[in-house]
């Protein structure tokens, strides 16, 4: 998936960077080396390598709002 910026994200269990038990997040800047976040219920923002955040992508764990909708309907 790529990973661009203004997406959102809902984040299931097991998500260990979530210190501050958000349900959500949004991605606020995309580079080779980094993507950096916005927790949504608190603001707080946190820096992560694409490979980390592909990796609980394809676990499951970081779920993208509009596949989210998608398989509701």
């Amino acid at each position: 998936m790529a990973i661009k910026k203004n997406m959102e994200f809902n984040i299931k269990d097991g998500f260990l960077p979530n210190l501050c038990l958000s349900k959500s997040l949004k991605v606020l800047d995309v580079s080779e080396s980094s993507i950096i976040i916005e927790m949504g219920s608190s603001q707080r923002r946190g820096v992560f390598p694409p490979e980390n955040f592909n990796y609980w992508i394809n676990k499951g764990i970081l779920i993208a709002v509009k596949d989210h909708q998608k398989r509701i309907s």
